[in-house]
């Protein structure tokens, strides 16, 4: 069956993309095989395409954190209920790891389908049938956009920072699919967002959303600007992606009391930060990664209820993914790229 893989390691990643020919993998106990519908790209396709340390997979790699598709096939203990029906996938499973009697349980541990195993970016994928939802007639494009970064970003805004109706919320970075992911939900939440971005075209963008404000990010400390747009006061929260290159104009946007969220770091882990700030105002600094099902569950429900709807800035043919895997890695798009397996 076809593929979009990677072959080899480094940066940049899009030169490296080949449509390639691959088996067809057979659903083992407890999984279900997907003839794919649309895939998605997420900025983690390319962090494994430059070949994230720790994982250890031979190249060629087949990434893909987002999939819909129909199952063709049950793997052994799955009802066949399943065969025919429209599936979108959690790629976040949820996998067993040894308890020690000394040591306190270790919480969530993850395996990403698209890091650690092959994903959606072929004609076929599998999928633990407990990390995928029946989507009925759903349209598998926009369904293929919303997977990952809504679920990343629900757990950034209501399990973690709590955001509350009427509290400022700050996106940096607009534009990627997690931060029009969050633009979505802070307004389906109730809250007041400013967002930032280089590009004065994607904020134009998220005003269109639903933005209340923006603000150009020029290369200096925005911060004041932000302060400046909410009363003088600062935002309630910051959920960011961005990381160093904007961490010190995030925690200065901070209001008393601010929540800031992480969920990655795609401009560099290492930030100076202000500890100082941090414990004289009272931040909160959280960590967030993925989500479980039952959020997953709760956003894909507001989504098949037409309440949350991804941004989607180009679908692409799956001859054309490398295409897609640039527009990507120069950081062009505004919103998700979709890759359509049915054209």
């Amino acid at each position: 069956m076809k593929a979009i893989a990677v072959t080899q390691g480094g940066e940049p990643v899009a030169p490296n993309v080949r449509i390639i020919e691959i088996d067809q993998p057979t659903p083992a106990a407890g999984e279900v095989l997907v003839r794919t519908e649309a895939s998605a790209l997420n900025h983690l396709d390319l962090w494994v395409g430059m070949g994230i340390p720790g994982v250890e997979r031979p190249w060629p790699r087949v990434t893909g954190s987002d999939g819909v598709g129909i199952v063709e096939e049950v793997g052994p203990g799955v009802d066949d209920q399943w065969l025919g029906r429209r599936v979108i996938m959690n790629a976040a499973v949820e996998v067993d790891h040894e308890n020690h009697p000394d040591r306190a349980p270790a919480g969530e541990h993850l395996s990403m389908i698209g890091e650690h195993v092959p994903g959606a970016m072929a004609e076929m994928f599998v999928a633990p049938v407990s990390n995928v939802l029946d989507l009925g007639d759903g349209d598998p494009i926009p369904a293929a956009a919303f997977g990952l970064a809504h679920l990343t970003a629900w757990r950034m805004i209501r399990t973690r920072a709590r955001l509350r109706a009427g509290e400022w919320i700050l996106i940096p970075g607009i534009g990627g699919g997690v931060a029009t992911a969050a633009l979505g939900i802070a307004k389906h939440l109730g809250g007041r967002v400013v967002a930032t971005s280089r590009h004065q075209s994607k904020l134009d963008r998220a005003t269109e959303l639903g933005a209340d404000a923006v603000v150009l990010d020029e290369g200096e400390d925005w911060s004041r600007e932000v302060r400046r747009v909410t009363g003088k006061r600062g935002v309630d929260v910051c959920v960011d992606s961005v990381g160093k290159a904007v961490h010190t104009a995030c925690l200065k946007s901070l209001a008393r009391s601010g929540r800031f969220v992480t969920c990655g770091c795609t401009s560099g882990a290492d930030p100076h930060t202000d500890l100082a700030r941090i414990f004289w105002n009272q931040l909160s600094i959280l960590g967030s990664t993925m989500g479980d099902m039952a959020e997953f569950r709760e956003v894909v429900h507001l989504f098949m209820a037409g309440r949350l709807s991804p941004v989607i800035d180009a679908v692409f043919p799956w001859r054309e993914g490398a295409q897609a895997w640039e527009r990507l890695e120069t950081g062009a798009q505004c919103g998700k790229l979709v890759i359509d397996w049915t054209s």
